[in-house]
């Protein structure tokens, strides 16, 4: 966990962010499901962010657990799967709410689709509020809507939140021209366009949801977590990452 005494003396460059996490990013090493030990770290480095004095919300992915798209592929229904991989993604969030508020973060869950038993139904007013009091608002269920990925979800809410960048973590450290696994010659970028993104054919984030930010002007970081502390550096300037953006 990252506390490093300069760090905290810099002021940081964002007010208010939106965390995106693939639902893989909580497997560790395991093939499927949760790594409590992963789900810790993470829950740390939010904290770090929450001591800078930064406003954080948080959109979870479900492929850990169940990817509708996949679950389609295999002959089910796409919007039956869809509305699976959207309950994997509510578990997902309620092992980040408890592992936030075990380190003392208030936080709170809020579902596109109601389940008032288990987290708050989301409204966008009292998401505002829980974030100006200082909690943590992690967004279930995606956009509640099938066809609609937790990427296009994360822009969405990022949007409506007026969230001063949307924060994409990968398994690498930013953008690069192919599979870096896969392609030694691949290249990584410091900085793109959403244009050159879209025109390029990067995969880093769905057409839709690159579209979206860009069309209400959020910028995009992607950067990887493996990094201890990585997110607490990017917010206040430092860090490796790729920035998309309009200019």
């Amino acid at each position: 966990m990252l506390r490093v005494a300069f760090m905290f003396s810099k002021k940081p460059v964002y007010e208010r962010i939106l965390l995106k996490l693939s639902g893989e990013a909580l497997m560790g090493d395991q093939p499927f499901g949760l790594d409590t030990k992963v789900v810790e770290r993470i829950a740390d480095e939010i904290k770090d962010v929450k001591e800078l004095g930064v406003e954080v919300c948080v959109v979870i992915g479900g492929g850990n657990i169940f990817r509708g798209i996949s679950g389609a592929s295999h002959g089910m229904d796409r919007t039956q799967a869809d509305y699976m991989g959207m309950l994997a993604t509510v578990i997902n969030c309620l092992a980040m709410q408890n592992a936030l508020e075990r380190i003392g973060v208030h936080t709170r869950v809020m579902s596109a689709i109601p389940m008032n038993e288990i987290c708050e139904p989301y409204i966008k007013r009292r998401a505002d509020h829980h974030m100006e009091k200082g909690r943590v608002v992690i967004f279930a269920a995606g956009t509640g809507n099938p066809y609609f990925t937790t990427d296009s979800a994360a822009a969405l809410r990022a949007s409506e939140m007026k969230c001063d960048v949307l924060l994409k973590a990968s398994m690498v450290d930013g953008i690069y021209s192919a599979d870096p696994k896969k392609d030694k010659a691949a290249v990584r970028y410091d900085h793109l366009t959403y244009l050159e993104v879209l025109a390029k054919d990067l995969k880093v984030m769905d057409a839709s949801a690159i579209s979206l930010a860009r069309d209400n002007d959020i910028p995009v970081i992607v950067f990887s977590l493996g990094s201890e502390g990585e997110l607490a550096k990017i917010m206040v300037g430092d860090g490796k990452y790729t920035k998309v953006s309009n200019e």
